[in-house]
């Protein structure tokens, strides 16, 4: 008896642990696919509409030839709307191109840092040689000849002789060259010449390392002088003619 009994709960107690032991069914998750619209391609189907586009892709074309890579386009068009409504800018015309020449000021800075740079090393190397001396403004000098006569001041007109090199060697003028000493005011010089020759006597000759602050600065100068040039001078004082 004791053995049906056993028997008969047999089937029982495998589906109890069937029940303990099956795991439970994996849910599917439901995936949604996003499926972007294709921006539909621009037409220009009016002259205004070539014009416009034109005008936006030449102004943008130039600035970045300048350096410029990106404007923010919200404001850039809304200083456009607000010039043709003839509203009342938000900034005043001086403070604006002062903004301009400000921005191209920080991305020529960036474009040029190498030149930057290695005039600033070449500098603090140079006033550690025999012979430099250095002046506050950041002005160098080298005395090759010591000459004995009057010293020039900055209203003066001076005849020289010189040559012009950039820290590669490469020369960019020469009255040497042309066998032509060169009369000049000093006070219509860039200003590194200004200060430099005013500390010659007639009669010297000076080898002058100028940093680009006090050369042609962010400009440079035509074809030969690039921007941010640390430029290197010998001058040779012939005359001091007064103002």
């Amino acid at each position: 008896m004791k053995k049906t009994i056993i028997t008969l709960m047999l089937p029982f107690c495998t589906l109890a642990v069937d029940a303990q032991t099956k795991k439970p069914t994996a849910v599917k998750k439901k995936v949604t696919t996003v499926v972007k619209k294709a921006t539909p391609a621009v037409v220009l189907k009016t002259t205004l509409d070539s014009a416009s586009y034109a005008f936006g892709n030449t102004m943008a074309t130039s600035m970045k030839n300048d350096g410029l890579n990106n404007l923010n386009y919200d404001l850039l068009i809304k200083g456009l709307k607000d010039a043709f409504a003839n509203k009342t800018p938000l900034i005043a015309k001086d403070q604006s191109q002062t903004a301009i020449n400000n921005l191209f000021k920080v991305v020529s800075k960036q474009k040029h840092a190498p030149a930057i740079a290695e005039g600033k090393v070449f500098l603090e190397r140079n006033k550690t040689q025999q012979g430099v001396q250095a002046t506050a403004s950041g002005l160098q000098y080298l005395v090759m000849t010591k000459g004995t006569g009057i010293r020039p001041k900055a209203t003066d007109t001076v005849l020289v002789n010189y040559r012009g090199t950039l820290l590669n060697g490469k020369q960019f003028d020469s009255s040497y060259d042309r066998n032509e000493p060169l009369s000049l005011p000093l006070n219509g010089v860039i200003a590194g010449w200004t200060e430099g020759v005013q500390l010659m006597q007639v009669g010297s000759k000076y080898k002058f390392f100028i940093p680009y602050n006090l050369a042609y600065g962010e400009r440079g100068a035509g074809a030969d002088i690039p921007p941010y040039s640390t430029l290197i001078f010998e001058i040779e004082l012939l005359k001091v003619n007064g103002k």
